[in-house]
């Protein structure tokens, strides 16, 4: 399973590689309790066993995001639903320089929501 998501990373060119990468860092260092995991074919992150958010690139705009599992359930004006019903994604440009605390501010929103007991 590791080979997998080293591998993810790995296959991506520059500048979306160091991207992916760092966002994989701020996410884990977010709590103890997140895991990286491989799940349908994609790094996810899990929170106490519960999948919390995933990154992936974009198909049509070609840049990585940071999908959120269960973004139907708060707001950011950074988070976009896209066609999706329950999950939301931030987009970045992987030649800027990533909004670590826009990031982290929604990776705790996202965490306290798990932590608030409301998922079942």
């Amino acid at each position: 399973m590791e080979n997998e998501i080293d591998n993810f990373y790995l296959q991506k060119e520059e500048p979306t590689k160091g991207c992916l990468i760092a966002l994989r860092e701020i996410i884990l260092s977010q709590d103890i309790e997140i895991r990286n995991v491989w799940k349908y074919g994609m790094p996810f992150f899990c929170y106490k066993g519960k999948m919390f958010c995933y990154l992936w690139v974009h198909k049509k705009h070609k840049n990585p995001y940071l999908g959120i599992v269960e973004g139907n359930r708060f707001e950011h004006p950074k988070l976009i639903i896209e066609k999706r019903s329950r999950m939301k994604i931030m987009l970045f440009e992987p030649n800027e320089d990533l909004p670590i605390e826009t990031i982290k501010e929604i990776l705790t929103k996202a965490i306290n929501f798990y932590k608030s007991g409301k998922l079942k």
